[in-house]
């Protein structure tokens, strides 16, 4: 499965997506996978107008995109598996979908958040399933841009939030 990146950026499609990462690594496919943004319409609306018109884009639900990805849907695709939360990415592994690596680009602080990082914001619930998906043998790598350095998201979950 050809799933060239898959990225958490609870902000979805903006600015860094498109001008960095689908530029950086010539994504033609985007899909964003998420329960909530599927279910509403105004969402889906807003996100399709922040999509140049070479790049496809599907909003599907968790269980859909993990049985279009097992189906080989993507296959043909550079493909950009974006999520807006880790339990979300958890789902899908636990479905079975292949990921190698996970690049946390932006979960931004609220109210119940600790700050670990400038864009990199977690509550318990992002802890237990970020930790799992380490668990799991798959990197947990934290940039903005392609071009930043990379960043070791569990060993920062680990230092400072006490969690192996």
């Amino acid at each position: 499965m050809p799933i060239e990146l898959v990225r958490i950026d609870d902000r979805l499609i903006h600015g860094q997506i498109v001008q960095g990462w689908l530029k950086a690594i010539h994504i033609n496919k985007i899909v964003v996978v998420s329960d909530a943004a599927a279910n509403d319409q105004m969402q889906r609306m807003l996100l399709m107008m922040a999509v140049p018109s070479s790049v496809e884009l599907e909003i599907k639900m968790v269980s859909d995109a993990s049985k279009d990805a097992l189906e080989g849907k993507y296959d043909k695709h550079k493909t950009m598996f974006l999520f807006s939360n880790p339990s979300d990415v958890l789902d899908v592994i636990e479905n079975g979908v292949d990921i190698k690596s996970v690049n946390v680009g932006g979960m931004h602080f609220t109210v119940g958040k600790k700050q670990l990082l400038c864009n990199l914001s977690v509550d318990d619930k992002d802890i237990e399933a970020l930790s799992k998906i380490y668990r799991k043998g798959i990197e947990i790598e934290g940039r903005v841009l392609p071009a930043d350095e990379r960043v070791n998201v569990a060993a920062v979950i680990e230092r400072e939030c006490a969690i192996k």
